[in-house]
């Protein structure tokens, strides 16, 4: 079992920047794909960055170029920075580990993003 607890999450406005934190009970990175996805009011999941399997990073198209995963290993921590932040990236954030051998996933229990004047 994987516990992960996210936080940074709060009122913004557009243009403004967040930066989530996601701390992991797990220090073997190693053994789990890492990622950020969001929930947005009556819209489904959706992966917005990530590491692939061989450490690369993903982004999806509606957030590259202002989004930025990273990771600290030291502190067990992934982090999501967010700038130029519009309206519609107004949902709920949540950290994400895939273990790459059992496949299991762990969640978060998501911050809340919300993006207004």
């Amino acid at each position: 079992q994987v516990q992960l607890v996210e936080s940074g999450g709060g009122l913004v406005q557009p243009g403004g920047s967040l930066r989530l934190s996601c701390v992991a009970s797990t220090s073997i990175f190693s053994f789990y794909v890492m990622g950020w996805y969001r929930q947005a009011p009556g819209k489904q999941r959706e992966l917005v960055a990530g590491f692939t399997s061989n450490d690369n990073t993903y982004y999806a198209d509606s957030v590259k170029g202002r989004f930025t995963i990273s990771r600290d290993n030291a502190k067990n921590t992934v982090l999501l920075q967010l700038n130029s932040l519009k309206p519609e990236d107004t949902a709920i954030y949540y950290c994400n580990f895939r273990n790459k051998f059992t496949r299991d996933d762990y969640w978060g229990q998501g911050t809340q993003v919300t993006v207004s004047s």
